[in-house]
């Protein structure tokens, strides 16, 4: 994750991300806001908002966790990827600490497996506001998900509170 991160800033002078439309999450009391290009369908969710690449070597996913214990944010990420046949390699376990747009994030990251073979899988956690916390799920099929460095590092960057 951190190397998407390090190389946002180049990605931000690259076109790519210029169909996207800055969305702002959950609809009904926004905590945050991020942009999306069209071609990923990003839609909202009951927790946040998810999108997939349109070639679905990607798949992104944002939720707003409140009253959580950190743990257990991460149990039921993890809950969630092996609901959807995502298998975590515990064993490769990585974990970065960074900042984005004034917000601190932890990011986990391992190799894994889904159904189409060897996966990347990352969950970050970042708190726009003192008292919410967004999870950040990603799992991006190895081989395919370097075509969209620049779009998801456009995507990631773009990662903002939604505004008061």
């Amino acid at each position: 994750m951190k190397t998407i991160i390090v190389g946002a800033l180049l990605a931000a002078i690259m076109p790519g991300i210029s169909h996207a439309k800055t969305l702002e999450f959950p609809s009904d009391a926004p905590v945050a806001q991020i942009a999306i290009p069209d071609s990923w369908s990003p839609e909202e969710t009951e927790t946040g908002i998810q999108a997939t690449s349109d070639d679905s070597a990607i798949y992104l996913s944002i939720d707003v966790a409140e009253g959580k214990s950190v743990d257990k944010v991460i149990d039921d990420a993890i809950a969630f990827l092996d609901k959807n046949g995502v298998k975590v390699d515990g064993s490769t376990q990585k974990k970065s600490d960074e900042a984005i747009n004034g917000m601190d994030m932890t990011s986990f990251d391992w190799t894994g497996t889904d159904s189409d073979g060897a996966v990347n899988i990352g969950i970050s956690l970042v708190s726009p506001k003192p008292d919410k916390l967004l999870v950040i799920t990603y799992w991006g099929s190895k081989g395919t998900q370097e075509a969209h460095g620049p779009e998801l590092q456009a995507i990631i960057t773009s990662l903002k509170p939604a505004a008061e």
